[in-house]
């Protein structure tokens, strides 16, 4: 008999202003395995990850306190905190949006409604160091 130990889980940040959606999220990827934490806006979620920086964070664009693309952006931009996986969450669907993801260092897009299938394959992919399909590709 072989023993195969769990495969450890990822330390996740889910930022979200609507709560059914957090929680859904939470749901998801806790009952993958995952340690998940929450925050209901941008400054809880810049105050989250100064706490305890995750691996990878879900993010919402549409945020109360400071915008989604500006936590992106703040996040992206410090030796600290640079390495951490970013994945926008966002009913958000138009191509600039995307391309402002982009532009401020997201890693991933993924529209809402997300499907949980599809979710957690991009979370995976993310934490296995493989780029997000959802973001164009950069400029040359």
């Amino acid at each position: 008999m072989t023993y195969n130990p769990p495969k450890p889980m990822a330390k996740i940040l889910v930022v979200e202003d609507d709560d059914a959606n957090r929680e859904f999220l939470r749901y998801v990827l806790e009952t993958s395995g995952h340690q998940v934490r929450t925050a209901g806006d941008g400054q809880a979620g810049l105050d989250a990850v100064a706490a305890e920086p995750p691996e990878l964070i879900l993010l919402d664009v549409m945020l109360p306190e400071v915008h989604g693309y500006e936590v992106c952006h703040r996040l992206k931009g410090s030796p600290k905190t640079s390495a951490i996986k970013i994945m926008f969450l966002s009913a958000k669907t138009f191509p600039a949006d995307r391309h402002q993801a982009r532009a401020v260092g997201a890693d991933d897009f993924l529209s809402k409604p997300a499907d949980p299938r599809t979710l957690l394959s991009r979370v995976e992919g993310l934490l296995k160091g493989e780029p997000g399909p959802g973001l164009p590709a950069l400029e040359p």
